[in-house]
């Protein structure tokens, strides 16, 4: 396949993918899981792969595995992929970006007559951004063990719908969900392609790199009481006003932040009852903290945790990630083989990382994003530096396997 056919290959399938869960208002995508854009992006991979000829299953989880070739008999094999799902009004680009480029990659090898010497899949993890449960991952964190299904059956949405009714919903059965070694079994080696979260890439003039490591992270919940009362009638000296506390507590993360060397973000808050002529009897908010020390970010949650506290509340953590470092002899090998292109660490969350500390040997490539936004309609990445991204999958599937014509 030339670099005409493919930037063509990639033009059309990105076209018959971008319109599922697009808001036409904000340009962005509400892609969440179990939900009915969930279901038609499922349909969507589920097609691509049907007419590439590839063996589609799905674990305990519902995370979608296509395979060429065998990997109970012939096994493990190297996966590609990456997710399919959002955060509100993300871009285009997260998640997406490593589906297509992997079966891309496929179109690839077959068109230049080579053959993995080994199994050969691509995966399309089911809620990797967390949007509508609150806990990112989820798709490789039930399947490793790192959640529990009791848990993960039990989250709700913002409409008090659970994780469990919304698979069944969905016509899943959320009783099969939970570990699944037997997937796990058939994967030897996991290389996720992402679009670039950030600017490195840009201020490198670099298209492409390898990952290197993804910072500790987590997320916490803040619940702040209060006592809800009239706005017209009762004095400032008599209230107990929620939305004190957690304005004290938005300020504090911000302050930590800056004196650890952090980042810490409160992105989404709930406030009841909600009225605009209320007082706020309860105040409920979402921490997300991160950083290349994990004892900083601990330090972080010490003194929101304290500041909470002075108004009654309290912080509970939700999930927390320790750093994950991917083989560092197979980030080398690949960026070796790729002609000696940069090495990069990443802030944000894969499930790469869950795989990696799953024991499962795992890599990342990364395109750059010339904007160097994220988690918004702005997140962008120029064609010819997708393709360019494909080719390197390419070469890695090359590298990895021993592929021969």
């Amino acid at each position: 396949m030339t670099g005409t056919g493919l930037s063509a290959d990639f033009a059309a399938m990105w076209a018959h993918l971008a319109p599922i869960g697009r808001d036409g208002r904000t340009g962005g995508y509400r892609r969440f899981a179990w939900s009915r854009s969930d279901h038609d992006l499922r349909e969507w991979f589920a097609g691509e792969v049907a007419r590439r000829g590839l063996d589609l299953v799905e674990d305990r989880m519902g995370n979608q595995w296509a395979w060429w070739g065998d990997p109970d008999r012939d096994g493990p094999g190297l996966v590609l992929g990456s997710h399919l799902d959002s955060v509100p009004d993300g871009g285009a680009y997260d998640g997406p970006l490593g589906v297509v480029s992997a079966l891309l990659a496929v179109d690839a090898l077959r068109a230049r007559g080579v053959t993995p010497d080994r199994p050969l899949g691509i995966v399309n993890f089911v809620d990797e951004e967390g949007a509508r449960f609150g806990i990112a991952l989820a798709g490789s964190r039930v399947i490793t063990g790192l959640l529990d299904p009791d848990r993960a059956r039990a989250l709700t949405d913002a409409d008090g719908i659970t994780m469990a009714e919304a698979m069944r919903a969905a016509g899943r059965d959320p009783g099969a969900m939970g570990p699944d070694p037997e997937t796990l079994r058939r994967v030897g080696t996991y290389v996720e392609l992402h679009v670039e979260q950030g600017r490195a890439l840009a201020d490198l003039d670099a298209p492409v790199a390898v990952g290197t490591d993804i910072w500790p992270h987590g997320r916490w919940r803040v619940d702040l009481p209060g006592e809800a009362n009239h706005a017209g009638t009762t004095r400032l000296e008599d209230r107990r006003d929620a939305l004190l506390a957690l304005a004290g507590v938005v300020q504090e993360v911000r302050r930590s932040a800056e004196r650890r060397g952090c980042l810490a973000t409160v992105g989404k808050v709930v406030v009841e009852p909600g009225g605009i002529n209320a007082i706020a009897s309860h105040a409920t908010a979402w921490l997300d903290a991160r950083g290349s020390n994990p004892e900083a970010v601990r330090g972080v949650i010490r003194d929101v945790t304290a500041t909470a506290a002075e108004s009654g509340g309290e912080v509970r953590e939700e999930s927390w990630t320790p750093v994950t470092t991917f083989d560092p002899a197979l980030a080398g090998r690949l960026a070796r083989g790729l002609g000696g292109i940069p090495l990069l660490g990443t802030g944000a969350g894969h499930d790469a990382g869950v795989l990696t500390q799953a024991g499962v040997p795992s890599a990342m490539l990364f395109v750059r994003n010339p904007t160097g936004v994220s988690h918004s309609p702005a997140e962008q990445a120029d064609a010819a530096d997708c393709v360019r991204g494909i080719d390197a999958l390419t070469g890695v599937v090359i590298e990895l396997t021993g592929a021969g014509a």
